[in-house]
């Protein structure tokens, strides 16, 4: 990520070029534009501007109250004794009213500025394609949503806040001092260049930091993330010291950036106070002389000096005000390079009730960088109501494949018709409305098992039709013995469930869509012998009469699909029927050969049964769970033929999801 370019002298003609995106911006572009969020609450803004207004006044008031009270204690004034306090209450008063006016209206504008944003952030967190996320880590989006606003408000509010009463401040103390002596007050003229330099310097450093921070923010929400959810996987490698030594070390990198903006900060706002301090010398020095305030009253010279002196704070805030503003500007330019990437392409029009299901492929490729295809050339044919299965090696586009058809990915190259429209052409919202995705990486929501079922479409379902979809999907059992039934918490992530009953809620949830389209990528990979029964039989039913893609590592649950392609580097090497491929001998063949020679149980093909102290026949694979004649099975612990051993690379872990057919 650049940072922001630093403001080059631009035309007046051409000042109110807006640029085309925030990686063109200057730093006065960007804060200009985040200002443009304060617009619609200009009738707060001009309260908060009123209200500091008379905060500000109050200041020299103050200070002309003192001298006047100074020279009626002089004249020894009777009245002044009641005037004086009720003078010194009523300033009080209205700076207290002031302040609260000015406070109050601003911080109503920043909380809406903060939420406006948030929201635009969110909503275009789901609006930019999924190769977004491809490119940036979850830690990065997250720190966008909390640390980036939070620093935006600070720039849009808490600085302008500083700025308005602050300013209002030191324009009505200077005003005041020109207007008792404007000789002596061009003191404080003299310095302002000094000022400016030292302000110059900070600025440049805060901003180098700003940017730091955010990114060492970032790697801290990321490690947090990760840690949080692999607290398994860390306590089952003891990596508890491994991962504490990441995180302090980004930590330590964070605490290191902050510390480098504070020292910028505490070093840029003494140099500013020493030289208001001089200043201030001088000021008094000339003060003291007759020539300049020889004939004033006492009262004048307290007055004069004590408007002097009530510059220093409102001086130094506003020097302080500028670290603010450049870790404002760094999280703005964060934000509106996201507000700013380009959104997923829906220029289609065409809209439909509920296609068909076909579904042709001509010429396809992909690839996720120009110089490494992932898919090639690939052409199918799929008929409304049939199923294909697709089933390779780990890697070889089979899921990117199907990812193809729901747009999350445009092609690169050919044409994906559904129902003889090309799906480019169907509005986007419409095209993913027809296709129901149940994968083996099931998200659940925080919220009920009803709410979970009826995700995005609670509004539009009964209860009944939930009940429904939970007894197809042989959820319905498991849902009545949780103690709240339906409406029973599932937890982060589905953490209160086993994984059989995620994967029947994910099913439940598909039954509800009732799409024409169904994908199924690798739905029982990870589940046991008897949870995948049950969720086979919810699946052979949620299949029945839709279009249906199977990717599949076991290949005994895709023997009956229609149609099996079977998948290498991104192309298609083998097509056909289970038994038809077999028949062949090719990649199909040995993959099922391998399969059946795992060591982990056996997938059985319908109606066979493993043969009792049968001994393998000679030249059969005979592994555990091995096929030793079509339909029969070996006993357990034989040893493999000879000659029979995986393709080249592979090596099927016994049970892992990642096996050459996953």
């Amino acid at each position: 990520m650049s940072q922001p370019k630093e403001d080059p002298v631009v035309d007046p003609a051409d000042a109110n070029a807006a640029p085309a995106s925030a990686s063109e911006m200057t730093a006065t572009q960007i804060y200009k534009r985040l200002l443009g969020y304060v617009r619609p609450f200009v009738p707060a803004f001009v309260v908060s501007m009123l209200g500091y207004l008379i905060f500000a006044v109050t200041t020299p008031a103050t200070a002309a109250w003192l001298g006047w009270t100074i020279d009626q204690i002089e004249a020894q004034n009777d009245a002044a004794r009641i005037l004086a306090p009720l003078l010194c209450v009523l300033i009080v008063l209205a700076r207290g009213v002031g302040g609260f006016m000015g406070h109050y209206a601003l911080e109503y504008v920043a909380n809406h500025v903060v939420h406006r944003l948030r929201c635009q952030v969110l909503d275009q967190l789901m609006s930019v394609p999924l190769g977004y996320y491809d490119q940036s880590s979850m830690g990065r989006l997250v720190s966008k949503v909390t640390y980036d606003v939070l620093q935006i408000k600070g720039a849009a509010t808490n600085a302008v806040t500083v700025v308005l009463r602050e300013g209002m401040t030191v324009i009505g103390l200077l005003g005041w001092l020109f207007w008792v002596n404007w000789r002596l007050s061009m003191v404080f003229l003299l310095v302002a260049p000094c000022m400016a330099f030292i302000v110059h310097l900070a600025t440049k450093r805060y901003r180098r930091y700003s940017k730091q921070m955010q990114d060492s923010m970032g790697d801290v929400t990321q490690l947090a993330n990760e840690t949080i959810k692999g607290q398994r996987v860390i306590r089952t490698f003891n990596a508890t010291d491994f991962v504490s030594g990441r995180f302090s070390d980004s930590s330590e990198r964070n605490r290191r950036q902050n510390m480098k903006m504070v020292a910028t900060q505490a070093t840029a706002t003494p140099l500013i106070q020493i030289i208001v301090s001089v200043a201030m010398a001088i000021l008094i020095w000339l003060a003291l002389g007759p020539e300049f305030l020889g004939n004033a009253s006492a009262g004048d010279v307290v007055t004069f000096l004590t408007l002097a002196g009530m510059l220093s704070k409102p001086l130094r805030q506003l020097s302080g005000v500028n670290a603010i503003i450049q870790r404002g500007i760094s999280a703005s330019y964060s934000i509106f390079e996201l507000l700013d990437a380009e959104q997923e392409k829906n220029l289609g029009q065409h809209r439909a009730d509920r296609v068909q299901g076909n579904l042709v492929l001509s010429d396809v490729s992909f690839a996720y960088d120009p110089e490494s295809p992932v898919l090639q050339t690939i052409n199918l044919d799929v008929k409304a109501g049939t199923t294909l299965a697709l089933v390779g090696r780990s890697g070889s586009g089979k899921s990117t494949l199907v990812n193809l058809l729901p747009r999350f990915y445009d092609i690169t190259a050919g044409n994906i018709t559904l129902d003889a429209v090309e799906l480019s052409e169907y509005e986007l919202g419409n095209l993913r409305e027809q296709i129901a995705i149940v994968s083996q990486d099931v998200v659940l929501f925080e919220g009920s098992v009803a709410d979970n079922i009826a995700y995005g479409i609670a509004d539009k379902v009964s209860h009944e039709q939930i009940l429904e979809a939970a007894k197809n999907a042989h959820a319905d059992e498991f849902i009545q013995s949780l103690p709240q039934g339906y409406d029973s918490p599932v937890g982060d992530g589905g953490s209160l469930l086993s994984g059989g009953q995620r994967q029947r809620l994910a099913i439940a949830r598909a039954f509800l869509k009732d799409a024409p389209v169904l994908i199924l990528d690798e739905a029982t990979s990870a589940l046991d012998t008897e949870s995948e029964q049950h969720i086979q039989q919810a699946l052979n039913q949620l299949m029945r009469g839709r279009t249906t893609f199977v990717i599949a590592h076991r290949l005994s649950t895709i023997e009956n699909a229609d149609e099996i392609v079977v998948m290498d580097q991104g192309r298609i090497v083998e097509q056909g029927s289970h038994k038809a491929l077999l028949e062949k001998d090719g990649h199909y063949a040995r993959l099922h050969r391998m399969q059946f020679n795992d060591g982990d149980g056996v997938l059985f093909a319908e109606g066979a049964r493993p043969a009792e102290s049968s001994q393998p026949a000679e030249g059969s694979q005979s592994a555990e769970g091995s096929q030793s004649a079509e339909g029969s099975q070996s006993a357990e612990g034989s040893e493999p033929a000879k000659g029979s051993r995986p393709a080249e690379g592979s090596r099927p872990a016994k049970g892992s999801d990642d096996a050459v057919t996953s």
